[in-house]
């Protein structure tokens, strides 16, 4: 059973060269940055928020798509073999930023202290603030944002939430908005659980789906119901609880600023479907572990700007991953933190 190798350049410890490197958050990008530093000598420390280190790898990222086996083993070997120091339940932070996955956090750290103490740090803390639309309702019980909806299933899968902590979705209907993979995932996730029906509401078409026809078709094989064109406008509650959510149907007309064609929605097209349950896949803001000016540039998207070598505007601080990119797969977030790494070693030798 073979794990994730993040230090794949090495199969053991080389001589030390004397530099203390931190790395703020454990997901693909972290990780693969870790191991890197390690295999060059550096002696490197992680922080990370959650209770163990993989990030959305083990947290929201179901296990069909990666075993949980392949991503322990992974950091073990960091942990073991090449002496990494984890810190989980730790969050960096500067100013008060709350956000989801927050709630196994123990200790704080300041980041500018942090800074201070190592000789060089990479922010690899992806994007876990998800996005809700402002319409009527979504404030009821029985709404979750998809990011948090997955990481309570993935907590308690993993040992670390108890099941009373998760919506009981066995025999309950789930309506899941969006049609990226986190959608797709939320979706699949609740099957699995048990639910009686599943929905999932998309404003364009299957063929502009971001996950892609062929992941939806398996959705619908599995009995999926697909509602393409349709976009939430209400969500109906008794109780404070969700009983309903009202569609509207659209129209795709011309390309937005993104490329895809804009959905328009039709008057009077309005319906609605009983559902227990309502999950929001509809984007995520990167997460910076500052909320106020640390003298590092964000755009106006949250992400963290960095130049060529990934360097922030701040010496010896770097960022990669989700927290630069906005969210990716795990494929990109893994080379972009390699990347990253390469470039902190160049500069940590120049020093």
């Amino acid at each position: 059973m073979k794990g994730m190798r993040f230090a794949f350049l090495c199969r053991e410890k080389p001589e030390p060269t004397g530099k203390k490197v931190a790395i703020i958050g454990a997901g693909p990008a972290g990780l693969s940055a870790a191991g890197y530093l390690v295999c060059q000598g550096h002696e490197v420390h992680v922080y990370d928020k959650l209770p163990e280190p993989g990030g959305l790898m083990l947290f929201g990222i179901p296990e069909f798509r990666i075993p949980i086996y392949r991503v322990r083993k992974g950091y073990e070997e960091l942990e073991n073999v090449f002496e990494v120091k984890f810190f989980p339940k730790t969050k960096v932070a500067f100013g008060n930023g709350e956000e989801e996955g927050d709630e196994f956090v123990e200790n704080v750290v300041n980041f500018n202290e942090l800074v201070e103490k190592y000789d060089a740090v990479l922010i690899a803390t992806g994007t876990w603030e998800s996005w809700m639309p402002n319409i009527e309702g979504v404030d009821l019980e029985g709404v979750y944002p998809a990011l948090d909806y997955l990481f309570k299933i993935k907590s308690a899968k993993l040992g670390h939430m108890s099941w009373d902590e998760v919506p009981p979705i066995d025999g309950k209907r789930v309506m899941v908005v969006g049609a990226g993979h986190t959608a797709v995932d939320a979706a699949m996730e609740s099957l699995l659980l048990g639910a009686e029906k599943v929905y999932m509401s998309y404003r364009r078409t299957i063929k502009e789906a971001p996950a892609g026809a062929y992941e939806i078709n398996l959705l619908k094989q599995r009995g999926v119901r697909w509602l393409e064109l349709t976009v939430p406008v209400r969500i109906i509650g008794e109780h404070g609880k969700v009983v309903a959510v009202e569609l509207q149907k659209c129209k795709l007309g011309e390309p937005d600023e993104s490329g895809r064609r804009k959905p328009i929605p039709i008057e009077g097209s309005n319906f609605q479907i009983d559902v227990d349950y309502v999950v929001f896949a509809v984007g995520q803001r990167p997460t910076p572990p500052f909320s106020e000016d640390v003298g590092i540039a964000v755009d106006k998207k949250g992400r963290i700007v960095v130049d060529s070598r990934h360097m922030t505007s701040r010496e010896g601080v770097f960022a990669a991953g989700d927290v630069v990119i906005g969210p990716s797969k795990v494929g990109r977030a893994v080379l972009d933190g390699l990347l990253a790494a390469e470039s902190m070693h160049m500069w940590l030798l120049g020093r």
